[in-house]
């Protein structure tokens, strides 16, 4: 199956060179209590889609079991050494755009700094949708490339794209910008319903982090942040996106198999596991089972 590129942070450092530098505080901070407001209160099965080394995973305390998932078996090794064995996180390394999962599992869904690695957008969101039950929560964050620095620059010239259209804007290679009214048209088609959105990271600009606490500037963002039901201006959007329906269970105290979790990315057929490796029982794929983490990219 031919699929678009992906971004893979396979060997990189981003963990330690990104966040936990401290330049990125503030962000870290603002992202939290994003989050900490639309987030349900309890949860059984959280799909985290483009968790790196697992910086947001520990705010999804309410949800039973995590699955916790990059394309980057690298990152996902540095989450499992943050977070552990525990049977409460199961480490997937797959690629968003056939996610190996069966329809309808999950109850709940984050995908944060990863919609923009996406050139097809619809195609990844539509993956997700399909593995969310009805009546799920799916918390998306995206950049904005309707911000106010881009909209200075652009009025200045001093960058060539225009952040007021709709189509997205490709700044790096696999990295994109999108316009808020794109993006609700997008998740709609879909059929997701549009419950909360939040504006983040308002003060993203190197002056305002050098002459102000990361904690000060946080607090006041999360003041902010409830503007974007209203518009959205800032370089990092959250919103909060229900599938339409009635989570068809309660959560449980017991711990879902991962077995009974996975579909062949092939061919959808379902997966025995020996050996290290997971076998599908239908088309014959075989699939490596290493360092904990099931990588479920390609066939070996």
């Amino acid at each position: 199956m031919t699929t678009p590129p992906v971004c893979d942070y396979e060997g990189s450092d981003y963990q330690s060179s990104f966040w936990d530098t401290g330049e990125r505080k503030y962000e870290d901070m603002a992202e939290a209590i994003a989050l900490k407001h639309m987030l349900p209160t309890a949860g059984n099965l959280m799909l985290e889609l483009g968790a790196g080394a697992g910086r947001n995973t520990p705010r999804y305390k309410n949800y039973h079991q995590i699955v916790v998932l990059d394309y980057s078996t690298t990152q996902l090794e540095q989450a499992r050494k943050r977070l552990g064995d525990a049977k409460k996180y199961i480490y997937v390394a797959a690629d968003i755009y056939r996610l190996p999962f069966k329809s309808e599992l999950f109850d709940g869904a984050t995908m944060i700094r990863t919609l923009h690695h996406m050139r097809e957008p619809k195609q990844a969101l539509a993956q997700v949708e399909r593995c969310l039950t009805p009546g799920a929560v799916f918390i998306l964050e995206y950049a904005n490339k309707l911000n106010v620095k881009a909209i200075a620059r652009y009025l200045f010239r001093k960058q060539t794209w225009n952040p007021f259209t709709h189509e997205q804007v490709e700044f790096v290679e696999l990295n994109f910008d999108f316009h808020p009214a794109a993006v609700r048209d997008i998740v709609r088609s879909l059929g997701f319903l549009i419950r909360a959105t939040r504006t983040v990271s308002h003060f993203r600009i190197g002056i305002l982090k050098k002459f102000f606490p990361a904690k000060f500037l946080a607090v006041v963002d999360g003041f902010i942040q409830p503007t974007g039901a209203f518009w959205q201006l800032s370089p990092s959007v959250f919103t909060r996106l229900e599938k339409p329906g009635t989570i068809p269970y309660n959560a449980t105290t017991g711990y879902t198999d991962p077995l009974d979790l996975f579909q062949c990315p092939e061919c959808g057929g379902t997966f025995a596991e020996s050996e290290g490796q997971l076998t599908c029982s239908d088309c014959g794929a075989k699939f490596a089972v290493e360092n904990g983490i099931y990588d479920l990219r390609k066939p070996l």
